[in-house]
């Protein structure tokens, strides 16, 4: 097979080089990024994400830069104790979840594509601006004026895709649920068990996700954390991962929130950036595929940040992908299967990540206590209704203890 040509070299697009490399399968990165910097803030690598990238070799090299999740923690705005579950490799599963820098993970991945497919197979500074076919191949056009020709291209540029608005030129404007979040990262000391992610409060009146990112402590004793501030608002800017936030903007509804097992206040404080960002996805689409054309991760599927699965989304996309080029020699009966597959998969996500995604659990606490104080959980949720919860996430997602088999 002629090279397959993948269009972004973000989490996605990379998976999907390795995977292909490690198929036999040659391949080619164009990212439009004219250099490759450590940006971001947190992200989560659920177990089934983690089985593909330990298939890959990679496991060890990850969690050398990464925190593995020991439990998920749920706590009122009040800081009281709802539900917790243990999470990776210590609820039990084969492999774990890692909390990672989003920057320390895609420089992992360019260097291990950079080592495996050679320098020359991951090009920057290739921002495309249309994808052509004929019945021989593809053809994908550079903003540099560059021309390149494969088998076959997948649209792997993310939520503005270039790719998928050829296909979609008329699409609706993202959609935008009413949950407005910033985002930031903070050195502060370790809590619970240094390794918890905690989900607080409600999105009502106020919510946060709060995980430490890095391993080891600074010389002060200090862990970097990452947390995300989110609240229910009726209308947001535009939705640009780099847009500076303002602390006045949300502190208000947090200044109160200093805990016994953590000031959450503080980590806002003294944040030393802080990034706005709308809740927003797309909905589902009914076909990914065109001919030797296809889209993956977040061009495919763009989904709400609920439930820390967006990545491990785009990672078994790249994974099913790869193995079905593998096994098709028509490559447009390689991506109309995948997308068979896996559209119907992430669709469900998409809409599960509105409706119910593992955060549903404080919001329920919220309404049947009014946001207010209790005084035991028992008497508000019992802990089976938020483990059912939980569980039926997890086999929406995919990462049901059932559902992975070493």
């Amino acid at each position: 097979m002629n090279d397959v040509l993948i269009v972004g070299g973000g989490i996605g697009g990379l998976t999907l080089a390795l995977m292909l490399h490690e198929q036999g399968i040659p391949c080619r990165v164009l990212e439009a990024a004219p250099e490759i910097k450590p940006l971001g803030v947190g992200i989560n690598l659920l177990p089934h994400a983690m089985k593909e990238l330990t298939a890959l070799g990679l496991q060890s090299a990850l969690a050398a830069v990464a925190v593995e999740t020991r439990e998920l923690a749920f706590y009122n705005r009040h800081g009281q104790f709802i539900f917790k579950e243990p999470r990776g490799r210590f609820a039990g599963y084969e492999w774990p979840q890692l909390s990672i820098h989003r920057g320390d993970l895609h420089v992992a991945l360019i260097e291990e594509a950079r080592k495996r497919l050679g320098a020359d197979r991951v090009l920057l500074d290739r921002k495309c601006t249309q994808v052509d076919q004929d019945a021989n191949g593809v053809t994908v056009h550079t903003a540099d004026a560059g021309v390149h020709r494969g088998a076959a291209a997948v649209g792997c540029d993310g939520f503005h895709s270039a790719v998928r608005r050829q296909f979609y030129p008329d699409e609706a404007p993202p959609h935008y649920g009413g949950i407005n979040m910033w985002r930031g990262v903070t050195w502060a000391k370790p809590y619970l068990t240094g390794a918890s992610m905690v989900l607080a409060g409600a999105l009502r009146t106020g919510q946060m996700v709060i995980y430490p990112i890095r391993p080891g402590l600074d010389a002060k004793g200090r862990q970097l954390i990452n947390w995300v501030a989110e609240i229910e608002q009726p209308d947001h800017g535009a939705n640009d991962w780099s847009k500076k936030g303002r602390l006045a903007d949300f502190f208000p509804a947090f200044k109160d929130w200093c805990f016994d097992w953590l000031d959450a206040a503080a980590l806002l404080e003294t944040a030393e950036t802080v990034l706005e960002y709308p809740m927003v996805d797309r909905d589902p689409v009914t076909r990914w595929s065109f001919g030797r054309v296809t889209l993956l991760g977040d061009a495919a599927h763009p989904m709400y940040p609920r439930g820390s699965n967006g990545a491990g989304q785009a990672i078994l996309d790249a994974r099913t992908l790869a193995t079905l080029l593998k096994s098709r020699a028509d490559p447009a009966a390689a991506l109309k299967a995948y997308e068979s597959e896996r559209l119907p998969a992430t669709s469900k996500v998409v809409l599960t990540n509105r409706t119910r995604p593992p955060d549903a659990i404080l919001d329920e606490v919220d309404k049947r206590t009014g946001g207010e104080r209790f005084a035991r959980i028992e008497d508000v949720i019992s802990q089976d209704e938020m483990a059912a919860m939980s569980e039926g996430y997890k086999q929406v997602a995919g990462f049901g203890k059932s559902q992975l088999r070493p």
